[in-house]
């Protein structure tokens, strides 16, 4: 698998790993307080459940919209929700020379970076 291939399949991976709040990690302070769990719908959450993965659960498409809104204008999420079902065209704008897809590409991967550390 070549590298553009693998960075867009670790994207999408975001959606087939956990992000719910179940698990022994805990940054609450109080133990009887469960930690906060990002959950948000939009054209991400909605390509990732669509996506079919039975992995892709609604708490973990969820986390990813809610890093995608923190990360993203509305114009980028729309044009990333596409690589869902896409790849070819994640792969056309990760090797294009045009400055506009550049730009967008170093935001999409610094997106799919931070949902990798926040969702799994």
């Amino acid at each position: 698998m070549n590298q553009s291939t693998c960075l867009i399949a670790a994207i999408c991976a975001i959606a087939l790993v956990g992000c719910s709040s179940s698990g022994s990690r805990s940054t609450a302070v109080n133990p009887t307080i469960a930690p906060a769990v990002m959950f948000a719908t939009g054209p991400i959450y909605s390509a990732c459940r669509d996506a079919g993965r039975k992995q892709a659960s609604r708490a973990q498409c969820g986390c990813v919209q809610a890093v995608a809104n923190q990360s993203l204008d509305p114009s980028d999420q729309r044009r990333g929700a596409g690589f869902f079902t896409d790849p070819q065209e994640a792969q056309d704008v990760r090797t294009s020379e045009r400055s506009l897809d550049e730009r967008f590409w170093l935001r999409w991967k610094a997106y799919g970076d931070k949902a990798a550390q926040i969702c799994t």
